[in-house]
């Protein structure tokens, strides 16, 4: 016999899980859109503060550490110079160890070998230095009463202002004993942090091939080919950038040197070659490559000499900026000037002068990682050319 129930229809559509469809409406339909618009705005807000944090905390870490950063950075473009002489090696059958070990001697003979030539030279122009005493004693007094008069008539327009009765001006004066002992401090931790950099080197050179290959591993394997692209694009980028400034350097150090012999400079051999070099520096190039020629030429240096040695200098710094770098390194870091300067701001705030010189590697670098990530393609666009 069949049992009968008594419940209504919509209470058995219920217990039996059936529900009727909800009407959609126009107003349920703006309610979803609002609801993912927020959503997605706060994703994108979740994502933006999680990228300046990151940022915010890579660059502390880069400030903080910077004397690790820069003698690590420092040592992966030396490893690059020297990377040629591992390939040699290797193509005479030698392991890649011994070939990194040679190369590291080389660099260090030919550190030694800079350092006995200058020491000697320097020695060399102290011995000579109380012949020209006079002349510099005379510059500098000159120097000192143009300043005197100078401050005198500032005083004049501008009187000092006289204390107060009953006010007390306190003066802080220095122990020269302290800045002593702060300056020796300061040279001795450069010297042994310095002590790394042959080891750096060594290891990055006979280890190469294994940390690339570890590198890329570390990303996922949808992304592997473009990490190693990335990575072959930036070791590209830095060879043509060292092979570039060494043929720079050699081409203004050799016309320096040719100028300088002209003008009589003393030791020109060695002077050409050095303010040809240091003329590279960015913006302080130009500065710290007319000290050499002028300190040197300070027993015989006449006006004529020395508006001959700036116009030099000043010379084959322009033509190096805008005729040999665009042509020769220009093509091969694809930075637009305002990047480039920009870098040159940033990086010399962050790191100091070794900023200014890691400043152009360091930006190209970021601008190849930009180029090879989707997201980040715009910031490469407006870094590049």
């Amino acid at each position: 016999m069949e049992r009968t129930t008594d419940r209504p229809k919509d209470q058995l559509g219920k217990a039996g899980g059936l529900q009727e469809p909800i009407p959609v409406t126009e107003s349920t339909v703006k309610s979803i859109l609002v609801n993912d618009a927020e959503r997605r705005r706060h994703a994108r807000l979740q994502s933006g503060s999680l990228a300046v944090l990151a940022i915010g905390a890579m660059l502390t870490m880069m400030y903080l550490a910077k004397t690790v950063v820069i003698l690590t950075l420092v040592s992966v473009l030396i490893a690059f110079m020297l990377a040629p002489i591992v390939e040699l090696c290797k193509r005479i059958h030698l392991p890649r160890s011994i070939g990194s070990l040679v190369a590291v001697l080389v660099l260090l003979v030919a550190v030694y070998g800079i350092f006995y030539v200058s020491y000697n030279q320097a020695d060399e122009f102290l011995s000579q230095l109380p012949k020209y005493s006079g002349r510099i004693r005379n510059v500098l007094n000159q120097v000192r009463l143009r300043a005197e008069r100078v401050r005198q008539q500032t005083r004049n327009v501008l009187p000092e202002e006289k204390p107060e009765k009953g006010t007390l001006t306190v003066r802080q004066t220095s122990d020269w004993t302290d800045e002593l002992t702060s300056g020796a401090v300061s040279a001795t931790e450069a010297v042994l942090m310095s002590a790394f950099v042959p080891f750096l080197v060594f290891f990055m050179l006979s280890w190469q091939e294994h940390v690339r290959s570890s590198t890329v591993l570390l990303f996922s394997p949808e992304n592997r080919n473009t990490a190693y692209a990335t990575l072959g694009q930036i070791s590209q980028m830095i060879r043509g950038f060292i092979v570039g400034n060494m043929v720079i350097g050699v081409i203004l150090g050799i016309s320096s040197t040719i100028a300088f012999w002209v003008l009589g400079v003393p030791y020109f051999y060695v002077i050409g070659m050095i303010s040809g070099i240091v003329s590279l520096l960015p913006y302080l190039g130009i500065v710290l490559a007319i000290i050499p020629p002028v300190v040197v030429s300070m027993g015989s240096l006449s006006v004529k000499t020395l508006i001959a040695i700036v116009s030099v200098v000043a010379i084959s710094h322009v033509i190096a900026l805008n005729v040999l770098y665009p042509k020769i390194i220009g093509r091969r870091l694809q930075l637009n000037p305002l990047a480039v300067t920009l870098a040159l701001l940033f990086w010399g705030w962050l790191w100091g002068s070794m900023g200014l010189i890691l400043a152009v590697p360091l930006t190209a670098a970021i601008k190849i990682i930009f180029d090879h990530v989707e997201s980040l393609q715009s910031w490469g666009n407006w870094l590049g050319e």
